[in-house]
């Protein structure tokens, strides 16, 4: 009866042992670390080492990483309104260009711009969408932009920097194409041999790319994308409300300015603030845009993605103009 006890506990206890190393066997094994480190070896500073070999760490871009607002709610009118604080002026005004045509744009010129002859200022470039023109953006209309208010009552709260904002007609010479490396459509070539030397020559503003901002709304999204990615050396900051490349033309896109794209200091240097879109979760053109930021994304551009109730409507795009607007304009990074 003993023996029996006694083999019966052994074998016990040898099933209890087997069991043991059978467990550990499936236990997860410590990190070796990249290929052919030394064992104990911590991995090389630029990221944890994978069958690619080590990863770089992303370096920080030119200004401080701003923090996004908040937007106002749908239906929230306040942040628009025509209140008590000192008011910008807007003004027509028309120039010739590189053809010899005469065109307008309205300017808004910040409070106090009249009152101190040496101060500069730098510069917002607006634009409008299909079917509109260049005083769309001023228009105190249920359908418009407001934008002059907009600026008045961030300036008076100094949630943002007094700027210069040129609304130009971009009717008739937009397009949803994407320009190839090197050929620029008749948009760019209006901005670069027509608005922006007729502005930086009649007002006081600031030169330089870290001076100028081109942001707009549905087909003045195309111009953003289009004129803004293709000049990063002359434009430092890019925000598209509402709009994204139609589906037979997102390769192109990819393809057009994947040279940009894939561009270190596209990141480093050029983007002032994060390639900013936003769209409504209703929006005609949210699936367009998701297109063009999933390539965005892709190639590794930092970018402030929005997606906001309503759709494609200027309930929208004023509050898009509202949260950009606060982080325009950012100082350099203290090196």
């Amino acid at each position: 009866m003993i023996a029996s006890r006694l083999l019966l506990s052994m074998a016990v206890l040898g099933l209890a042992s087997a069991c043991g190393r059978s467990a550990s066997a499936q236990d997860p094994k410590p990190d070796p670390g990249p290929p052919g480190a030394a064992k104990g070896q911590a991995p090389k500073e630029g990221g944890r080492g994978g069958p690619r070999g080590p990863r770089p760490v992303p370096k920080p871009g030119p200004t401080p990483l701003p923090i996004l607002p908040a937007l106002p709610t749908l239906d929230d009118p306040s942040f628009y309104a025509e209140a008590n604080v000192p008011h910008g002026k807007v003004e027509r005004a028309t120039y010739r260009n590189h053809e010899g045509k005469e065109k307008r744009m309205h300017v808004y010129l910040p409070p106090g711009y009249e009152a101190d002859a040496d101060a500069r200022y730098p510069v917002l470039y607006l634009n409008h969408g299909g079917g509109e023109d260049d005083a769309k953006w001023t228009s105190t209309a249920r359908q418009g932009g407001h934008a002059q208010f907009i600026l008045d009552n961030l300036i008076a709260a100094g949630k943002a920097k007094p700027m210069i904002v040129v609304m130009p007609n971009t009717g008739g010479i937009a397009s949803p194409n994407p320009p190839k490396p090197g050929e620029d459509d008749a948009c760019s070539l209006e901005f670069l041999k027509g608005i922006i030397p007729h502005v930086e020559s009649h007002y006081r503003a600031k030169p330089g790319r870290e001076n100028r901002a081109l942001a707009g709304l549905s087909m003045g999204g195309f111009v953003v994308m289009n004129t803004g990615l293709a000049h990063l050396d002359t434009f430092g900051e890019l925000y598209v409300y509402s709009s994204g490349y139609f589906p037979d033309r997102v390769a192109a896109f990819e393809e057009n300015f994947e040279a940009v794209l894939d561009d270190p200091r596209t990141n480093e240097e050029l983007l002032r603030v994060p390639f900013y879109m936003a769209q409504g979760e209703t929006d005609i053109a949210l699936k367009n845009g998701q297109a063009v930021m999933a390539v965005i994304n892709k190639h590794g551009v930092r970018n402030f993605w929005v997606l906001s109730t309503g759709g494609h409507e200027w309930a929208n795009w004023r509050r898009y103009l509202h949260q950009t607007a606060q982080v325009m304009f950012p100082e350099d990074r203290k090196r």
